[in-house]
């Protein structure tokens, strides 16, 4: 019954707002875009579609806000003015009542609040549509007093999510099955995603665990500050880590009087990413200016504070490489091999023609080098390869949908702080470093070091193997695998024959040099 309420209640507001035209004009049947045409006679919905949409989102509550703001990264679906007014979506979320907060710590840690901090302050400094932080002091196992952040969960979060989910995916099920598009865009996956996220920020167990895999791979770049968790002091439903003292990134003006080098800020923020992307898979997936601040500290002077952990992105070495060679193939204006990459990926049709989109990547792409940030709008150019991977039939890659999300932050982010910052010239060193890395000795090396404990086990049994393969075998193939054997030590015995013959010679070399520069002498 409160699904079937909760249900009625969301499409009563898909009709004030005007949305059912909205959905109903992007299905291909027409006479659902008729039902649309006649739905809409005596409503006033003179206000624009992307503007009735966030309206809408914000009306629905705190679960339809969030989505909304995980679809506004996925421009790849939607028309460009609907993406940018949904990009303006924000957790305006009043607090809870504070005893709330206080009887979820003491359920938590099974003893009154006053037995776990010194001191509580009861208002709460950040409210979301998940969470509420609160400051505290807390004395740690060696009697030191610590300024902490408590992070407490919103209590009746889980029924609420889940019973919207549901509705979510029922909705996913109707685009798939009625949407031209609906195949390719994978609605379902979305919706799935975003329950993965959701899930996620639900136990801020995982999100302590993020924000300490982070403090550690981040320890020696010495860019960017991440709060130290208390591990005694942290729940499923509570988190306290290290209170951090900076100032919002977003208030610029305050920043510059305090002496902070915007410039170098911005290009730090560039480094961060892809740092965090490239070399450690492992990346902050929520960089809004609210989640961001600046050191203002004498010793950590002009350094970021990244706050917020419940959502990360996560790549594979696969997805790392493919990822770098397509940038360090972008900045070297190379489309024929970002158009490769594609078709290796498997990305888009084998039987697609490499020229054909080759030519709708140029097209796309070049009108936007050599210009300054100010001038370029990354989140355009996704818009326009999207508009274009739908002529070539591109499958979306869901696995990619959070660093597309990031690097559009980071594209804000600089556009605020440096508006003549380019990020194509900042990023493409960094790229092309990383690169040589992964393609050349180093990595080699890594891979030998990485695997020696394999090799180390497995050498020793290497006669036993080899013998029990030839008991195995008949007797025709024996005989075969023994002459293959005899050839092969006849091959490793001519080999160690060159190779010491050469070394000699060089060593002969070198020893006459020596011997000529001491008669000069």
């Amino acid at each position: 019954m409160k699904r079937f309420l909760r249900g009625v209640a969301i499409f009563w507001v898909v009709f004030r707002y005007g949305l059912d035209g909205l959905v109903l004009d992007s299905f291909q049947k027409p006479w659902l875009r008729m039902i649309s045409r006649i739905l809409s006679v005596g409503r006033n919905l003179d206000a624009p579609r992307g503007q009735r949409l966030r309206e809408a989102l914000e009306r629905l509550g705190p679960i339809f806000v969030k989505f909304g703001q995980v679809l506004s990264t996925r421009r790849d679906l939607l028309p460009a003015d609907i993406a940018d007014e949904l990009a303006h979506l924000q957790d305006r979320v009043p607090p809870f009542d504070p005893d709330v907060a206080i009887a979820t710590i003491e359920r938590a840690f099974r003893r009154p609040v006053d037995e776990v901090f010194t001191s509580f302050d009861r208002k709460p400094v950040a409210s979301a549509s998940i969470a509420q932080v609160h400051f505290a002091t807390l004395r740690d196992r060696q009697g030191v007093e610590r300024e902490v952040a408590v992070k407490v969960l919103r209590p009746g979060m889980l029924p609420v999510i889940e019973k919207d989910l549901s509705l979510m995916r029922m909705m996913a099920g109707w685009v798939e099955n009625l949407s031209a598009d609906g195949k390719r865009l994978k609605p379902r996956e979305v919706v799935a995603e975003f329950d993965n996220y959701l899930h996620d920020e639900l136990d801020l167990v995982r999100e302590a665990a993020n924000a300490a895999q982070l403090r550690r791979n981040m320890q020696g770049l010495d860019l960017v500050l991440i709060p130290e968790i208390f591990w005694d002091f942290c729940h499923a439903e509570v988190m306290v880590m290290q209170r951090m003292n900076g100032v919002p990134i977003s208030q610029i003006a305050r920043l510059r009087e305090a002496g902070v080098d915007i410039p170098k800020l911005a290009r730090d923020g560039v480094t961060i990413f892809f740092t965090q992307v490239f070399r450690d898979g492992f990346f902050h997936a929520d960089m809004h200016p609210g989640n961001i601040q600046v050191s203002l500290d004498p010793a950590t002077f002009g350094r970021y504070i990244s706050l917020d952990f419940g959502i990360v992105g996560t790549l594979t070495e696969s997805d790392k490489e493919y990822l770098a060679q397509n940038f360090v193939a972008f900045f070297r204006r190379d489309y024929k091999r970002v158009a490769e990459l594609h078709i290796e990926s498997g990305w888009v049709p084998p039987e697609t023609r490499v020229n054909d989109l080759e030519s709708a990547i140029r097209a796309v792409c070049e009108p936007y080098f050599d210009r300054p940030l100010k001038e370029i709008s990354l989140g355009m150019v996704l818009m326009r390869l999207f508009q274009t991977s739908r002529r070539f039939h591109v499958e979306i890659q869901p696995q990619l949908v959070l660093l597309q999300k990031t690097l559009l932050n980071i594209e804000g982010l600089g556009r605020e702080l440096d508006p003549e910052l380019d990020l194509w010239s900042t990023a493409k060193p960094f790229l092309e470093k990383w690169m040589l890395e992964q393609m050349g000795p180093q990595r080699l090396w890594r891979e030998l070091r990485a695997e020696a404990p394999h090799y180390a086990k497995l050498i020793p049994e290497l006669p036993r193997l080899v013998y029990d393969a030839l008991r195995q075998r008949p007797a025709d193939q024996q005989q075969v695998l023994r002459e293959l054997l005899d050839a092969q030590k006849r091959t490793n015995r001519l080999l160690q024959s060159i190779i010491y013959g050469g070394v000699g010679f060089v060593l002969g070399l070198l020893a006459m040099q020596l011997f000529m520069r001491i008669r000069v002498f």
